[in-house]
């Protein structure tokens, strides 16, 4: 796969600026006619925009914070990742938001999620908690269309961000996490019914391929845990086996692998992501890790596996359902709060 030419942040900004000012035109209209007005950029930082713009005063006091908003017991809440949980007790489903309002948050999110795979999401989301909406949670940090600013969507098995390229030097807008646990607990081998298995199934056609010296080299004895996705940097000390050490044919495997690892998410984004990796050397500075220990079926297909670089983390945990956690940075500076 080919790597994606890099937009400089001075152009991404002037993007949003004129996407801004198209929203601002309109201003003196409702925002849920806004919503629908063919002017309107069809990006997820747009549809922020107006949504920010629709909250009333007592809205934004309980959703809406600073840039740098420390939580008391979460740290830089902007930041934080986590398997299940939401950012604060307004659920979008509530009483909380309008229906327009509603409406708007689900549009951000079908922006952030690349098109073909707003079934998949809606399939994780049914059967992880009812529904989009449902026992989920957004904020805003910062204000959209003056300076940086980020929305933050989170709930059980998600955690999704739209940020406008605020953090330059981040991909997806900071650490991002989903998965799915379609039987509600315990998988079988297969993963029946998980829409995001696939990914781990790619990734064994790279074991499969491997010599058995090299496949000594990528299995690790023991899963690190799921959440440990801060950097190691480029002195860091890695487990697996180094891409640089897989023949051709192996390595194109691996671009097989990260293609559909960001496969879900909107092209900016993916762009994004590739640019980072890109930027840290490549996957040539990666390392591929299957986890022995959590191997559902016995059969070696492995469940557990993690792709790392110097500031990139793709962990995928399918023992005993689908948790994904992923992490990336074309510096190895970016701190994590997870």
């Amino acid at each position: 796969m080919s790597q994606p030419e890099n937009n400089s942040s001075s152009d991404r900004r002037q993007f949003l600026k004129q996407s801004a000012a198209g929203v601002a035109a309109a201003g003196c209209i409702a925002a849920p006619a806004l919503a629908n007005e063919t002017s309107l950029k069809k990006d997820a930082e747009s549809f922020v925009k107006v949504l920010y713009e629709s909250l009333k005063p007592e809205q934004k006091k309980a959703v809406c914070h600073d840039w740098n908003h420390l939580d008391k017991k979460r740290g830089l809440l902007r930041s934080r990742v986590s398997a299940n949980w939401m950012i604060n007790n307004k659920e979008v489903n509530g009483e909380f938001y309008s229906d327009e309002q509603r409406d708007l948050i689900r549009k951000v999110f079908e922006h952030v999620v690349a098109p073909e795979w707003h079934a998949n999401f809606d399939k994780q989301l049914e059967d992880d908690c009812g529904g989009f909406g449902e026992e989920q949670s957004i904020a805003i940090f910062g204000q959209p269309g003056q300076g940086d600013f980020e929305f933050v969507l989170t709930g059980r098995h998600m955690t999704l961000r739209c940020d406008g390229n605020s953090q330059d030097h981040v991909a997806f807008g900071g650490p991002i996490f989903y998965g799915h646990a379609p039987t509600g607990g315990d998988e079988e081998a297969d993963h029946g019914g998980n829409v995001f298995w696939q990914q781990a199934v790619e990734a064994n056609k790279v074991y499969e391929m491997l010599s058995g010296k090299q496949r000594k080299q990528a299995e690790i004895a023991r899963s690190p845990g799921e959440s440990r996705i801060a950097f190691k940097g480029a002195d860091g000390r890695f487990g697996g086996i180094p891409i640089t050490d897989m023949s051709g044919d192996q390595k194109e495997q691996m671009q097989k692998v990260l293609a559909k690892l960001v496969e879900p998410f909107r092209k900016s984004d993916q762009e994004e992501a590739l640019q980072c990796l890109k930027t840290q050397g490549g996957l040539d500075a990666c390392y591929l890790s299957f986890f022995t220990d959590k191997d559902i079926g016995q059969d070696k297909v492995w469940d557990n596996w993690r792709l790392e670089g110097p500031s990139f983390v793709w962990h995928f945990r399918g023992a005993p359902h689908v948790h994904v956690w992923v992490n990336i940075a074309d510096s190895d500076k970016v701190k994590l709060n997870a």
